[in-house]
């Protein structure tokens, strides 16, 4: 199954660091962010990504060329993606790197990446959050439900995308309301490919139209996780997470 990782975007709320980095790009523990997401998923047994790269495109691709034992494949891939074959010993990852345009929404970014994608289920999170969710249990849930998309929904400070939920079911998705309920967008979804027929072009934002599509014709389910989970969004988020990574190691 691939994991799509949105790591394109600007990151100008973290322009501390993302003047000359891309945000994926911070460290946290001497690694980037996106490594640390990626490790998660490896963990329980999901290494196949597809990184849809936009903002310095050029830094993750040289930063993942650089990590020992990697070998490049794929050079049919059109345009300029590659798909490299990460760590052929402690890292067992394929990591396909797609240039999905500086200026493309999230959404947009998903559409991109249809080609790759095809008629299977796959994952889909942001470059820029952290969690302990049991991500077996969260495909369980998502197979278990027969809908065409899951939503990881979790409960820390309200400044994002608020879920209203009937059970598990959404009722309704607004992307960083003035917060009526505990429950937001942890970032961490399963979708089925019909949710691409939702994506209208470059501009289309995913916590919008397909979201607020999916809920409204419920076929949008939340998974509720009440453990761990922190985004890097601004420079005392990155800094929160530092310390939390030197007293827990």
């Amino acid at each position: 199954m691939k994991v799509v990782i949105l790591a394109g975007g600007y990151g100008t709320r973290l322009s501390e660091y993302t003047e000359t980095i891309p945000k994926p790009m911070v460290e946290v523990g001497g690694l980037p962010i996106i490594h640390h997401i990626m490790n998660r998923y490896a963990a329980f047994g999901f290494n196949d990504f597809v990184l849809a790269l936009g903002y310095k495109a050029d830094v993750l691709k040289d930063y993942f060329r650089s990590i020992p034992d990697l070998s490049e494949d794929d050079k049919d891939i059109h345009g300029s993606n590659d798909t490299l074959l990460v760590g052929k010993e402690a890292i067992d990852w394929r990591v396909r790197l797609a240039d999905t345009g500086e200026g493309t929404f999230t959404g947009g970014r998903v559409g991109r990446l249809a080609q790759y994608l095809k008629d299977e289920t796959f994952m889909l999170t942001y470059g820029d959050g952290l969690c302990d969710i049991p991500l077996d249990k969260l495909l369980e849930f998502h197979r278990s439900h027969g809908k065409l998309a899951t939503i990881s929904a979790v409960r820390p400070v309200a400044r994002f995308g608020e879920l209203k939920l009937h059970g598990e079911q959404v009722v309704s998705f607004q992307e960083k309301p003035q917060v009526t309920s505990s429950w937001i967008n942890g970032g961490f979804f399963i979708c089925e490919p019909k949710v691409i027929d939702l994506i209208q072009d470059d501009l289309t934002v995913w916590e919008r139209e397909p979201l607020e599509t999916l809920s409204h014709e419920n076929e949008l389910m939340a998974f509720k996780h009440k453990g761990f989970w922190q985004c890097m969004d601004t420079e005392r988020d990155r800094d929160f997470l530092e310390e939390l990574w030197v007293t827990v190691t």
